[in-house]
């Protein structure tokens, strides 16, 4: 599937890489990004590896999980790149993500010039169909839980398409490609299992 995804991204003008481990990819990111004004979007991956404490050492770095105040949520102006990682990615090249809020995939579609999704390779699958039930039963539930939401998705962990006010499946949004104000849409796949 690696090759397929690969294939059908930079059809689609958005670059991809791969990275057998966690460590390649931070010095790649390290490597690649400094300088830079960075947004993070809300992702265990992210966390996961770590990424905030090694650029924020040559960048100027935001994220709401690491600072906690109201005007971190109103950055927009001026960011260079967002990173954020994706709900599933299919092997037809669509970057399928759901938000409860909205900022993090609208700062994907229209925020900063640079966005790069970090993902780890169990994100990856066959077609957009099921690309699409990934982010809904796979993703979607653990973080719901994660959050402490009183959610059908939470208790069950699968989707149950709810009207609850806790729902965070109230945009999804299915990239196909390089928006005309981006000037570097990049997937980075890990060849390890992270975040959701």
């Amino acid at each position: 599937m690696l090759k397929s995804l690969e294939k059908n991204l930079n059809l689609h003008k958005i670059g991809y890489k791969y990275f057998a481990s966690a460590a390649e990819a931070k010095e790649y990111l390290k490597a690649e990004l400094v300088g830079e004004k960075i947004a993070f979007g809300g992702s265990m991956t992210l966390k996961e590896l770590g990424l905030y404490d090694i650029l924020k050492q040559n960048n100027e770095v935001f994220w709401h999980w690491e600072t906690k105040t109201p005007e971190q949520r109103n950055i927009e102006s001026g960011l260079t790149t967002y990173l954020l990682s994706a709900n599933a990615i299919s092997a037809t090249g669509e970057i399928v993500n759901i938000d409860g809020t909205g900022n993090r995939v609208a700062n994907a579609i229209y925020g900063p010039q640079k966005v790069y999704y970090v993902c780890g390779e169990n994100k990856i699958t066959p077609d957009l169909h099921s690309a699409i039930d990934r982010a809904r039963n796979v993703a979607a539930p653990p973080n719901a839980k994660r959050l402490g939401l009183n959610t059908p998705c939470a208790i069950d962990g699968k989707c149950h398409n709810c009207a609850s006010e806790n729902r965070i499946c109230n945009a999804m949004t299915i990239i196909m490609g390089k928006t005309s104000k981006q000037t570097k849409c990049e997937v980075i796949i890990i060849g390890e299992k992270l975040g959701y």
